[in-house]
């Protein structure tokens, strides 16, 4: 039988969720195939299952493999991004672990800096973990975390990271065509930033509920591309920003620059060729440019709407000083 320590240095025993109340960690056995098959690694996608606890002060220190990051505002292909890192012997994707998003959540409810520094780096430690000798893990937090992003790469100093985003009037169209359940999540993701401070607009919180729903996604988009722009400019290098459409555009290039980025041995031609880039993260169908121009077909019915709040955010941004192009890009 395992140890709680030995369970801490194996990486098939992911660090699935964190318990602030008893400061430790739930560690379950994920294989590499639960990996891959998982669109996001959460309960929707991989059910339940039994779960280990380690206390975080005996999370023990274990061989680290080069860990980066992808990072992004929500649907914009960063699944596509995460999943082209699922290359055997050179790199792994991980997608979304709940781990970050109980960081997340602990910020909102007041964790002090020391409190969550400390969870994080053993976070960090756990997730580092390289499932082969030689390998180098890519994480894609929720965007949820991305208020976490400059203690993350604080503490990771070697660690570099991409910062993706849809085009402002693509992600419109991406909240529109999924009704209901776009436009409630955006009035979830804005009570969430406005708690996490990243709503310096000069809005009174009763402005928002004048607004409509798309008014409240470009919101949404544009806290989260003030963030981008201000972590590219501190961090230089270390950082690179990507636009979706460049994604299904120039996919071959994209790998290749995200490759060097990362400091991962990859044949560009071959990943932009493979399951990532060609089956539907979410569906397993076929997907490419063509199918990805036949979803935005569906926005026709709210293009006047989209057309109307992508002006009046751009109106936004101009007196904010928040750049619609951001600094950094991945290709020049």
């Amino acid at each position: 039988m395992t140890t709680a320590a030995q369970r801490a240095a194996d990486p098939f025993w992911f660090p699935w969720r964190f318990d602030e109340a008893a400061d430790g960690f739930q560690l379950r056995h994920l294989t590499r195939q639960d990996h891959a098959r998982a669109t996001f690694l959460t309960e929707e996608y991989l059910g339940t299952g039994p779960v280990e606890f380690v206390p975080r002060a005996r999370v023990p220190a274990v061989p680290q493999a080069p860990i980066h990051f992808i990072f992004h505002s929500a649907f914009c292909l960063s699944s596509v991004l995460v999943r082209a890192f699922d290359l055997p012997g050179a790199a792994m994707g991980l997608k979304e672990p709940m781990v970050l998003n109980d960081l997340a959540g602990w910020h909102l409810r007041g964790a002090t800096g020391p409190q969550l520094a400390q969870a994080m780096e053993s976070s960090l430690t756990l997730l580092a973990r390289p499932f082969r000798s030689g390998e180098t893990i890519v994480v894609k937090p929720s965007n949820i975390a991305n208020a976490l992003i400059a203690g993350m790469l604080q503490l990771r100093p070697q660690a570099r990271a991409l910062l993706l985003h849809a085009p402002l009037r693509v992600y419109l169209g991406s909240i529109a065509r999924k009704g209901l359940d776009g436009r409630l999540w955006v009035r979830d993701l804005l009570v969430k930033q406005l708690n996490q401070g990243l709503h310096e607009f000069g809005f009174a919180p009763q402005d928002y509920l004048t607004q409509t729903d798309l008014q409240v996604a470009a919101m949404g988009w544009l806290a989260q591309q003030r963030l981008f722009g201000v972590i590219a400019d501190r961090l230089g290098n270390r950082v690179r920003t990507l636009d979706s459409d460049a994604v299904t555009a120039q996919p071959v290039e994209v790998m290749a620059a995200l490759g060097a980025l990362f400091g991962v041995s990859l044949d560009p031609a071959a990943v932009a060729a493979g399951p990532a880039f060609t089956r539907h993260s979410k569906h397993g169908t076929a997907f490419d440019a063509a199918a990805r121009e036949s979803e935005r077909a569906a926005e026709a019915a709210h293009a006047d709407e989209i057309e109307k709040v992508a002006i009046w955010a751009e109106t936004v941004a101009q007196a904010q000083g928040i750049p619609l192009t951001l600094p950094n890009p991945l290709i020049r």
